[in-house]
């Protein structure tokens, strides 16, 4: 088939309708020729070739477009340009609560003071517990430290100058003393007798014990297997107050011979039992303010 003389013959294109298949010229004598596959081959590749690529193309600009389109639709969401900024999701300040507003009050309160043990020793309007030796001195010995002392015989007396010598009666008498109470303990040869004196006040049993001298002296208490002592020995004897009791203790030996400043044993067991009686007088105070706290 010949293409006249209308010039060049179109090129084919197998995706293009009406395109018509070149064919390769051979011999001169006219006739029709086998078409070049081989050729037809490189360009049919060379078109899918170009076509993928307009794909691809146009896959990367869709892509673009769908991105753009989320950005903007951000962007109006959050109004403005500050749709990465965390702050701009927060109320506004006129929203937020103030600082200033209303704070509830409440009625000021206080705890109540705590009750003082030693009001409650203090005078016999509020010293109403049970008194006796063996409420202060129960028990039939008593422990201080690695020293256990033996308890030995107790007396209660409302004529509190019949329990003292020396210059002590009249100090008691003086003063107010109602009531007398004594308690002797022992440990080997050495014994010693507290006397407890009991005033109405504080005050009486202050003066008491500042009016008190070296000859102001409770009387020893003997008895119960406790032999006499200090009954014309000398003895240490010791003078103290808390509360409304002053309280004195004379210790000395059960062989009659006197004391000296190197018996520290005599000593040491005056002092074991003054400290005692203190104890045993705050005791009485905190129960009865623990007491009353309850009530």
């Amino acid at each position: 088939m010949s293409y006249g003389q209308g010039g060049p013959p179109s090129q084919w294109d197998p995706w293009k309708p009406q395109s018509q298949q070149p064919w390769s010229s051979g011999g001169g004598n006219g006739s029709g020729q086998a078409p070049d596959w081989a050729a037809l081959a490189d360009a049919s590749e060379t078109r899918h070739k170009r076509r993928r690529l307009l794909l691809i193309g146009g896959g990367a600009i869709a892509t673009v477009a769908i991105g753009t389109a989320v950005a903007v639709a951000v962007v109006s969401a959050n109004g403005s340009n500050q749709a990465s900024d965390p702050s701009s999701q927060l109320p506004a300040t006129a929203d937020l609560p103030s600082a200033t507003g209303t704070v509830p009050s409440f009625a000021p309160t206080s705890a109540p003071p705590p009750l003082d043990p030693k009001d409650f020793v203090s005078s016999a309007q509020k010293d109403r517990a049970p008194l006796g030796p063996d409420v202060l001195f129960p028990g039939t010995q008593l422990t201080m430290g690695d020293t256990v002392y033996k308890k030995g015989p107790t007396a209660d007396t409302r004529n509190c100058a019949s329990a003292a010598k020396g210059t002590l009666p009249k100090v008691l008498t003086d003063n107010g003393c109602s009531r007398l109470l004594r308690v002797t303990y022992t440990k080997d040869d050495i014994a010693v007798t507290v006397g407890v004196a009991v005033f109405d006040t504080e005050a009486q049993a202050a003066k008491a014990k500042q009016q008190a001298d070296k000859k102001s002296i409770v009387k020893s208490l003997a008895g119960g297997g406790v032999k006499e002592f200090c009954d014309g020995a000398i003895c240490r004897s010791t003078t103290n107050s808390y509360g409304r009791y002053a309280y004195f203790t004379l210790s000395g030996f059960t062989a009659a011979k006197d004391v000296t400043e190197k018996d520290t044993a005599v000593f040491s067991t005056g002092n074991d039992l003054a400290e005692f009686t203190f104890r045993q007088i705050r005791r009485r105070g905190e129960a009865q303010a623990s007491a009353a706290a309850n009530e």
